[in-house]
């Protein structure tokens, strides 16, 4: 059994690569977990992990509360690519993923934020689409 948390990046990952309308905007390898400004774009970064463990619950099972930030980064065509890109992520995400092992009592994205590089020569530009949800798993 895998921590929460990797298994909801794991899960993630997989419906994010395997959805025809994300990987027509960011290819599959760039879809991973980091924590830094990717040096290939656009990206889709999964960081800033965090379980808030709930507790027991019936039948010998643990229940957690996760938190997962998708850090979308775009250059070409700023801020339209990135929120195109996030629209699309949020579409695959409107239902929660399979992880194998691991089953979800809650799933929601919560909040999306929007920033531009500061930097007028950059123009990258930077979402941060949180996941949150309980997680729920036997050992």
């Amino acid at each position: 059994m895998i921590e929460p948390t990797i298994a909801l990046q794991t899960a993630i990952r997989t419906a994010l690569v395997s959805s025809p309308a994300v990987t027509a905007l960011v290819p599959a390898d760039h879809i991973r977990a980091g924590s830094s400004r990717p040096d290939k774009l656009p990206a889709i970064m999964m960081a800033g992990a965090q379980t808030q463990f709930l507790g027991n619950a019936a039948g010998s099972q643990y229940t957690a509360r996760v938190f997962l930030d998708l850090h979308i980064w775009a250059i070409e065509d700023g801020a339209d690519t990135a929120k195109a890109i996030g629209f699309a992520v949020s579409n695959v995400l409107k239902e929660a993923p399979d992880a194998a092992g691991f089953s979800f009592d809650e799933f929601s994205l919560p909040a999306v934020r929007w920033m531009r590089d500061p930097d007028p020569d950059l123009a990258y530009t930077h979402g941060v689409l949180t996941v949150e949800c309980v997680m729920r798993w036997s050992l």
